[in-house]
């Protein structure tokens, strides 16, 4: 069968969805070349791909390539990108791709004022999200359960994202395992952890299922405020559960434990993610390391940074950019020396 626009679209978004980038490139330029013009699906998945990698040039020049073949890009082309560069903190581009959107005719959705919204958000312009938010009824655009996430996890304050809530629910929309999480991170944030049990107990009760961030965020709010043995029966309820944790779940009680000197349960909890199949990553060993290198023990530090060279976590030329090199100056000349032994001749 020979090959068309539909095949090399369908494999050219499959690549791209698992990050295979320049092997979808490396499709569409064989297309081009087979004179198989590439349509509006081709550039969609290829830009979303290369957005989620962070190759934003690529993408906006892939938009550039589309128009010059008259391929009008359509909202989803243009949402992936407004978003992208939102997420990257570039307000500058991701609003004048906005302009270029609605001069092109292509107006704005849901998706597009969520995009907005987040991305000020994450730049600390929350009142310019309010606005928008704010402003969507007006002109026909219906908030759905991510606009109202985003605008709790925007919050700093409790209240407001409470009364959001209570907004959601007299306007028939059913909150989500999201929602709820963002609230509880805002809830641990403030150090109201009583709040958040509470929180959790009506999540569980509306049967509505916690996931994995939504306990990782609870047992890092309560090991915040050294209430580590609440923290460890969270993570043991977690398990109990069935539950399969992964690294950052475990990491974070990891980071817990050390922040009390629990190092032997520390490490036996690391044993235990080996023995799970879920292995330690650079994180997990430097979260122990800095603490052990806090309370002068610098030779179980440098026993875990020998393993840690062992399995390529650290390589000697990222030892200036690793986090423990760079969390605290004091701890330079030491880790240096540890360093310089650990690693073989």
């Amino acid at each position: 069968m020979k090959p068309n626009v539909v095949m090399y679209n369908t494999i050219i978004d499959s690549l791209c969805k698992d990050k295979l980038i320049t092997r979808a490139l490396d499709l569409y330029s064989e297309m081009v070349v087979r004179g198989i013009s590439p349509d509006i699906f081709t550039y969609s998945s290829l830009m979303y791909g290369l957005c989620i990698v962070g190759r934003l040039k690529e993408a906006t020049d892939l938009l550039s390539d589309m128009v010059m073949r008259n391929i009008d890009p359509n909202i989803y082309t243009f949402n992936t990108l407004v978003d992208a560069f939102f997420k990257e903190g570039r307000v500058k581009e991701a609003k004048s791709l906005l302009a270029v959107m609605i001069k092109a005719g292509v107006k704005p959705d849901v998706v597009t004022y969520n995009s907005l919204m987040d991305g000020y958000c994450l730049v600390n312009e929350v009142s310019k999200g309010k606005h928008l938010f704010s402003t969507m009824p007006q002109i026909g655009v219906t908030r759905n359960v991510q606009s109202y996430t985003i605008m709790i996890n925007g919050f700093w304050r409790i209240s407001h994202a409470w009364k959001l809530l209570n907004e959601m629910h007299d306007r028939g929309q059913p909150a989500n395992v999201i929602t709820y999480t963002s609230l509880l991170d805002a809830l641990c944030k403030n150090k109201e952890l009583d709040e958040a049990f509470a929180l959790l107990k009506k999540i569980e009760d509306q049967g509505i299922q916690p996931d994995m961030y939504t306990y990782t965020v609870l047992i890092h709010g309560l090991c915040n405020v050294g209430r580590v043995e609440t923290a460890k029966q969270v993570f043991q309820h977690f398990l109990i559960k069935g539950y399969h944790p992964d690294v950052r779940i475990c990491t974070v009680m990891i980071w817990g434990l050390c922040k009390v000197d629990s190092f032997d349960e520390a490490l036996a909890l690391k044993s235990r993610m080996e023995e799970n199949h879920c292995l330690p990553n650079a994180v997990t060993f430097e979260t122990i390391i800095r603490a052990l290198l806090e309370k002068d023990k610098n030779e179980d530090a440098k026993k875990l940074l020998s393993e840690m060279i062992a399995r390529g976590l650290l390589e000697t030329e990222n030892l200036k950019t690793s986090n423990v090199w760079l969390h605290h100056e004091s701890y330079i000349w030491r880790f240096a020396d540890i360093f310089l032994e650990a690693v073989p001749a």
